[in-house]
């Protein structure tokens, strides 16, 4: 990385990246992996109610160790989710993350579907957001399109790296973003 350039963007989702869904009782036979709740001084609240978990039980397939590797890259952590702002609320502090920024996504038009085709409705808005910077996208449901359509519209460099939502992040997902990383 160039000392004088901004620090790359990672565009993360939640939803397969970090709460995995959809495997069988072939990949994990006694469910998924769940993790305690962090401790309340953790999780921020903006006013009365249930508690996150209460509000969606799949938060506690968050792995809490992949705050502090995701912290630990050298880049700049965007949420990249339909959580938006309910991502701060809910996964930061079970993360031990900071609260980050977030894309606010534009209303769909009818037009859309049609004219992206394959392409994943998330594409465009995050080449429009990181205007121009080197940026990682981390998502469940990246594909050959959206590589091919960033490659060609976006100034900066990218990954685009799928994870199997069935699984979540994996080490190996880590090693792939860190390997990426020390080459922008």
């Amino acid at each position: 990385m160039d000392g004088n350039a901004p620090r790359p963007l990672l565009f993360l989702d939640v939803d397969g990246p970090l709460i995995p869904f959809g495997a069988g009782p072939e990949q994990y036979p006694d469910g998924y992996p769940t993790y305690p709740a962090p401790p309340m001084h953790r999780m921020r609240r903006t006013g009365p109610g249930p508690q996150p978990v209460a509000v969606n039980p799949l938060l506690t397939r968050i792995n809490p160790a992949h705050g502090p590797r995701l912290a630990a890259l050298p880049c700049d952590l965007v949420w990249a989710t339909t959580w938006m702002a309910d991502a701060n609320e809910c996964v930061a502090p079970w993360l031990g993350l900071p609260e980050l920024p977030f894309v606010v996504w534009p209303d769909p038009s009818d037009s859309d579907e049609a004219e992206w085709g394959a392409l994943h409705w998330k594409t465009r808005p995050l080449v429009d957001w990181a205007s121009g910077r080197d940026f990682l996208w981390v998502d469940d449901e990246i594909n050959d399109a959206d590589r091919t359509w960033v490659a060609a519209h976006h100034q900066g460099r990218a990954l685009l790296h799928r994870v199997d939502h069935r699984h979540g992040l994996t080490d190996a997902d880590f090693a792939a973003l860190e390997e990426r990383l020390t080459h922008f």
